[in-house]
Parts: structure tokens; sequence; C-alpha cells
């Protein structure tokens, strides 16, 4: 609150803010603590004692995330006042009467068009301060309108929402906005348009529950609620105490439902990098610099010698050996980590986002195993839930949708095998990625980097041109658990490893990848900066060759490609073991 008159805080316009004598102090609501104004308006409304963030008007935003003030404002359509006649303890025309005169704005949205990042753009936001941002039928013709805007120029489309839900006071014809404003977002989806939505606190009730959840890219702000009933009514619905962090951005980061939690700061510069990817932008590729982690030198590989092919299986281990995110870090330009499945939870176990390869734009995914323990345990070992594979879905309809190529790393022993898995639906979400990933209609290049254990590689593996790393293996199980079972004890693995024909050079022969990567003398953890250079080039040049392919053509090349394979392959029966 704001220690003077009352009047002085009902202001036309948040330009009389600038006007509050120098010594006004504010009362952040969440800590209770003092904070100078100029200290508050210099951290972007934000409370520098606890950061807690304050609703901000429509020009504030627009002045937040355009490159600078040189924004146009738009016009949007008005209607008639209250068509119900409503009334509560208030005439609802007295409400927005009030609110018109504290805002200075006709109802609670606002759309400018500007740029970002040098990118045109139409911003769309949602006032807070106008009857909490609800959502009645101005709002829903105006953000209809926007949209349409976007629509007729091209423009990519961001959504800035603030808003408590539908609006009570119109009833039916609120209600009816989520269904009105579903068809223009639909209208963006078909022309192929960004549409990104920016979630801040609070956001709820109708508005989550229609456009605010259908952007192709999600972005809460940090310190933002968002759900879709209030945390007072679900308590008293289910006679329970919810978690402290219960609907909070972090939250619905980890249940799945937003790609990135930024800092109000950082939205800028976060849009700005995602524009670049999504509208195909020209840059100019880095220098691909990677230091190899040091390795204590009298260590060595246990195990190496019993087989030239259980070689390769420690090889593709190796503690040292490149990873995911490690190639990402290496090799992409203006890299965004994108998380969740949009409908469970965010599987670290599995690496989404999209950047520039070399200059190209793509989405980029694969299994993350982690190095320490920690990065171990949380990605764990690379090996994928089903949300994983959900969102390696959603990636490829991303990538499908604004015609960028798909780039796949894949690394893992297999897919998790657990209960929760299970009753989530693992097999399906394994499924469903090997059918995305054969029909998506754009380029499609996987490289099996380390291991490419059963149906948790080949979901991300079912590419135009799949190639293999020199040092890398392909099996239905790990060759441990082959001699387990076939010879009922592990100590033949090496047997084992060696009649499963696991190698790169294997999978050429049987005509099951379209390369192989070279790597290093010794193996891809000797030498990080030659291995990311040549998997870089590899990677490059197959994208070049499939730019030549109409993507319609894509799936049904993809399709005859992987139909023909093991036919006419004569199989490798090893002696039988004796006692």
């Amino acid at each position: 609150m704001l220690f003077k008159s009352k009047k002085g805080i009902q202001t036309q316009d948040r330009n009389r803010y600038d006007r509050v004598p120098k010594l006004m102090w504010i009362k952040c609501e969440s800590c209770g603590k003092l904070v100078y104004y100029r200290d508050y308006k210099d951290n972007h409304y934000v409370c520098p004692r606890c950061g807690h963030v304050f609703i901000m008007s429509p020009k504030q935003r627009f002045n937040l995330l355009f490159d600078d003030p040189n924004w146009q404002k738009l016009n949007l359509p008005v209607c008639t006042d209250d068509p119900l006649d409503f009334v509560d303890r208030e005439n609802y025309k007295d409400r927005l009467t009030d609110a018109r005169e504290e805002t200075g704005e006709m109802d609670a949205v606002s759309a400018a068009d500007g740029k970002i990042g040098g990118i045109d753009a139409t911003i769309c936001v949602l006032n807070g301060f106008f009857m909490m941002g609800s959502m009645g039928r101005v709002v829903g013709d105006g953000i209809i309108a926007a949209i349409e805007h976007a629509v007729e120029l091209n423009n990519p489309f961001i959504m800035v929402t603030s808003s408590g839900g539908a609006r009570m006071q119109e009833n039916i014809l609120s209600l009816m906005q989520m269904a009105r404003t579903t068809v223009a977002v639909n209208k963006l989806h078909d022309k192929k348009i960004p549409y990104i939505v920016i979630l801040t606190d609070p956001t709820f009730g109708g508005v989550t529950a229609s456009f605010a959840m259908l952007g192709d890219i999600h972005i809460a702000e940090a310190g933002s609620r968002i759900g879709f009933a209030g945390r007072r009514v679900i308590e008293q619905n289910i006679r329970e105490k919810l978690p402290s962090n219960f609907q909070t951005a972090d939250y619905l980061y980890e249940h799945g439902m937003v790609d990135i939690v930024s800092s109000r700061v950082d939205l800028h510069d976060n849009v700005a990098r995602i524009l670049r990817v999504l509208t195909h932008q020209t840059i100019t590729p880095k220098v691909i610099k990677a230091q190899t982690p040091k390795l204590e030198k009298d260590k060595k590989i246990r195990g190496l010698g019993e087989s030239e092919a259980y070689d390769k299986v420690l090889l593709a281990r190796h503690e040292n050996r490149p990873h995911f995110l490690d190639y990402v870090a290496g090799i992409v330009d203006d890299w965004t980590y994108l998380a969740g499945d949009r409908c469970y939870g965010e599987d670290a176990a599995m690496g989404s986002g999209i950047g520039f390869w070399r200059g190209v734009p793509a989405v980029i995914i694969g299994q993350e195993s982690g190095r320490t323990i920690e990065t171990r345990q949380k990605h764990r070992f690379g090996m994928a839930n089903p949300e994983g594979y959900r969102k390696a879905v959603r990636m490829m309809r991303l990538a499908e949708r604004f015609n960028l190529p798909v780039i796949s790393l894949f690394d893992t022993a297999g897919a998790n095998a657990g209960r929760d898995s299970e009753e989530r639906g693992q097999s399906q979400a394994v499924a469903n990625a090997i059918s995305t990933g054969l029909a998506i209609k754009t380029p499609y290049v996987a490289v099996n980097v380390g291991q490419g254990g059963s149906g948790g590689a080949i979901a991300i593996g079912t590419g135009d041109k799949v190639l293999m790393m020199e040092n890398a293996i392909y099996s239905v199980i790990a060759p441990e658990s082959c001699a387990s079972i076939l010879w009922r004890d592990n100590k033949f693995k090496a047997t084992a490893a060696t009649a499963m024909k696991l190698t790169a050079r294997d999978m050429a022969n049987l005509n099951v990848i379209d390369g192989i990567i070279s790597e290093p003398a010794g193996g891809a953890h000797n030498d990080w900066q030659t291995t990311m250079e040549l998997v870089a080039n590899a990677v490059s040049t197959a994208l070049e060759s499939l730019r030549e392919i109409p993507v319609d053509e894509l799936p049904v090349k993809r399709a005859e490609k992987f139909i023909s394979m093991t036919r006419d392959v004569e199989i490798y029966q090893p002696d039988p073991v004796t006692e």
C-alpha cells in the first residue's frame, strides 16, 4: 500500500506514479516490509526484499517486452455494458465505471504492435487492475481482434495473462469467451504463427482453461500463482492442506505445464531468443569450443579386452563420454530448454529445446544421463518416464508446425521400468513417439551418441537419417542381461555382445543405420572438441541433403526405409556353449 491519501492510488493511468513524491514508500503485501518507491520501480515492480511480483499495467508490460517505447497501441472493439442488468452489492455498470476511472482503460484487455529482438510482434495484455483482469465479452472480443490483426500481419503473438477468470457479472456470456478465444488461437496454429503465452500473477479459472494454456510455448513469470480453481476452494473440497508451493510457477514447471519459469527482468530476452528460432532468423554459428574433463591418468577401463564388441559397450558407457547437454552447450546457439509434457510432469531424463545447430534453427531432443551423483539421480541415468516421451512427441509436433528440423541425440540403457511408469502408460508413450517420428513432415536426423538401448532409444531414433558414433552400441537388451537369460550366467557378456552384433559397424552391415561418425583415437571421452566438430558436421551434412526433399515426401520415404529394414538378412546364430 502507498502511504498517502486514497486518491493517490486511484490514478487515471500508470504515468501518474512517476509523479509520486520522492519520499513515497510502499508496503509489500507479501513480506510486509517497506520499500522505497524508486527501488520498487527500478526493480520492475518486484519487491527487492522478498521477490514478490506486483501486477503491472499494460503500458508497463509493453515497455518491458518490446525493444523500445516506440510500440503502437491497437484500437480494440467495445460493446454494450451490462447485458444481463446484473446487480450484486453494487450495480455492474457502477463497477465498470469505477474500474475505468481507476485504470483509464475501457476494459481489461490491451494490445500493441512493436519489435521484440528486432522481430515484428503483437502483444496482448490482460490488465489485472481492471476487475482482476476478468474475462467478459469485451475481453473476448479484444483478444479475438488482436489475434486476427496478428494473423493479417503474420506477426508472432504474445499473450500476457493476469486474471481471476471468467467475469461472473456476465455469466454464460463470459463462459462462451472460452470457446470464442480458442477459435482465434486455432487460427494462429493453422497459419503456423508463433503463439507464446506469458502467465503472470494471478492467472486462474476460465482463462487458464482456454487460450492461456494453448500456447506453442508457455512461460511462467517467477513468483506467479497459476491454476484453475483457487487454493481455498480446493482445500475446502478435499478437506486437506495443500503443499506450500501449490499452484506456483515452479509447481507448474514440475508438473509439466510450462516450458520456462522466467524472472520478470529476463522475459524480453527469453521471448526474443525463442522468436529468433521459430521465425527462422539468420545467425552466424559460434565457434565450437569444448573442454575435455580431466581423467585420472592411471585409471583404466575395467573389462577391456574380452571381445571387440564388448569393448565398444564399455566405451559407450564411459563416464567421461559427452552427453546430450554437453553437445548442446558445445554446438548449439541461442539454446532454450523447453520443459513438460503438458499432461503430468517434466522429465529431466529427456532433454528438449530449440536453438540453432550450426546456423540452422532446429528442435533438439535427447536423453541426458548426468555426470555426478546428484545429476545422475536427477536425470535418472537417461532412462525416461512416459512424460519424457510425451514431451519428445510435443517437440516433434512443434518442429513440424514451424518447419524446423528435428535433431535427436539418443543415449539410454532403455526406457525407465517401474510401477509409476507402467501406471502412466510407458508402452503407449514409447509407441506414440515412434509413430510420431515416422509421421512428421519435417526433416529428422537421429544420432546414436552412446547407448542405444531397446525401445527407449528407438522412440527417438526413427529419423530420415540415422547416424551412429563409432563406439556407440544399439541393442534390444544389455549384453549382461542377454547372457544371464540365454547363457544363464552373465560372465558370458562378452560372448553375448559379439553374438548380438550391436556395434556401429554391425548396424551398418545390417542396413539399420545410414552412416557412422568417427571418434577421436581411444574414444569420444578423450577429445570432446574433435568429437563435437565431427558430430556437428555430420548432422549438418545430413540436414543439407534432406532439404532437397519436399517435406510431404519425407514421411513416405522414411516409412519405406524402415519397412525395408531386416528383409533378407542372414541371422547369425552363435555356437551353443556347453558347461
